[in-house]
């Protein structure tokens, strides 16, 4: 078990998502046993904001207010 969530495994396990609302989703679900995240790829979905480090952060860390 690894203390380090990779955006790029959670983007690996979930290779069906087509959206960047259904990565945030995977994102909040995988956060269980990691105390980092890493983002070490940029998701290529036509969806994906100018904010979307920040967003995908905030999925991590349980933050539900970010605007989009």
């Amino acid at each position: 078990m690894s203390n380090m969530l990779y955006l790029s495994e959670v983007l690996m396990r979930n290779h069906d998502m087509d959206t960047f609302e259904e990565l945030l989703e995977a994102v909040r679900k995988s956060t269980d046993h990691a105390i980092f995240f890493k983002i070490d790829v940029k998701p290529s979905y036509p969806d994906t904001p100018a904010n979307w480090e920040d967003q995908l952060e905030g999925a991590f860390v349980g933050v539900n207010s970010i605007t989009h």
